[in-house]
């Protein structure tokens, strides 16, 4: 009971921020190469190590601020950060789900067609019908997801790991001894960690395991490297292939194929899958647990049907009708954009009007711990 009890306070948080960082973050590798990568293989680790220590410390101060208020809902964080400005945050926040749903559910369709020889709708649809099954199950369902896929995700890319480390050492070696101009390594870390620290918010329903400040300050701390330290193991992989990676649009599916494991190439495209599963699962949760506190407010209970229709009407619009429209291809376009946008609602807000309340805020009322495990 003590273990499953430190597992949810200390490690729940960060295997929580890890499953909405790592599917649209770099579960195919392809933004790994295009922040980190231009800055060569020394210059890219340098930047991912700036990204982890952001992760790290906003993490910590959003974690802390959000239990000192009692906050596990997104709209009642940023209602005392912004005030009556927090529908900002609505603003970005559902330009992030409509991309993120719209690319997962392509990248999902590819992948059952890839793997089985689908037609891609049909791949498109098992990502939707899982996501709706753990959404509608409630918040427990969904952290049990995050446990378990970890365990495959982590197994997964040490696998990888280890495999290239055997079969490309030399290249390795040579990559990181080359010498190469780390310029932009900064800029890039900064912009990911950005871009990408969203993802602190929307876990917030998971903290109601949390018991003190000092639970929250370690959970945030240690989300910044589970959160890594997969994409860490993940880029040591592309080094071998710098610098023609730089153009490939499937990064793990080049480093994958010069492996030579059709075994290991199956089994990682199914990782894939899960972990745009579990990313899928933050975004729509995240949007369910606001759902939630609203109608708790009004002293009434979200109706089934709802966790149902809701998140089944958010993802099929993003899916089906974002791409029709245009909408991802304006947001794809404005991806760094989004990334200025969070620094000025969140991240500045956070580091100003958050630290003043934390220096003079009391905690307010203890946060339901109901334990799942």
């Amino acid at each position: 009971m003590q273990f499953w009890s430190a597992l949810n306070r200390y490690l729940l948080p960060g295997l929580a921020f890890k499953a909405v960082v790592i599917g649209g973050g770099y579960a195919t590798g392809r933004e790994l190469v295009e922040f980190f990568m231009p800055a060569g293989p020394v210059g890219g680790l340098q930047g991912m190590l700036l990204a982890t220590a952001l992760w790290s410390g906003v993490c910590a101060l959003t974690f802390l601020f959000a239990f000192r208020i009692g906050a596990t809902d997104y709209h009642n964080f940023f209602r005392n950060l912004l005030g009556r400005f927090d529908f900002l945050f609505e603003v970005i926040y559902f330009a992030f789900l409509v991309l993120v749903l719209s690319i997962f559910g392509s990248a999902a369709g590819a992948l059952g067609a890839s793997l089985f020889g689908l037609p891609e709708l049909v791949g498109t649809l098992a990502l939707i019908a899982l996501t709706l099954t753990v959404v509608a199950l409630g918040q427990g369902a969904a952290e049990t997801l995050f446990k378990y896929v970890s365990v495959l995700l982590y197994g997964v890319y040490a696998i990888f790991l280890v495999l290239c480390l055997a079969s490309f050492m030399p290249e390795i070696r040579a990559g990181l001894s080359r010498a190469i101009p780390t310029t932009g390594w900064a800029t890039g870390g900064i912009t990911y960690a950005s871009y990408n620290v969203i993802g602190a918010v929307l876990i917030l329903p998971v903290l109601r395991h949390l018991k003190s400040d000092r639970d929250a300050v370690i959970a945030g701390l240690l989300s910044g490297p589970l959160a890594m330290i997969p994409a860490l193991a993940f880029f040591t992989c592309l080094i071998p292939f710098y610098p023609n990676i730089l153009h490939e649009p499937l990064p793990s599916d080049f480093a994958l194929k010069a492996l030579h494991i059709p075994v290991f190439h199956f089994a990682f495209q199914g990782m894939v899958f899960f972990a745009l599963l579990e990313c899928s699962v933050g975004f729509v949760q995240a949007f369910m647990a606001r759902l939630d506190v609203h109608n708790e407010r009004r002293g009434r209970q979200t109706p089934p049907a709802l966790r149902i229709v809701v998140p089944g009407a958010i993802t099929l619009g993003s899916v089906f009708i974002a791409a029709n429209v245009g909408l991802v291809a304006l947001i794809a376009d404005g991806y760094r954009m989004m990334a200025y946008a969070i620094l000025l609602i969140y991240i500045a807000p956070l580091l100003t009007i958050g630290v003043a309340r934390l220096l003079r805020l009391k905690r307010a009322a203890p946060i339901a711990d109901e334990s799942i495990a």
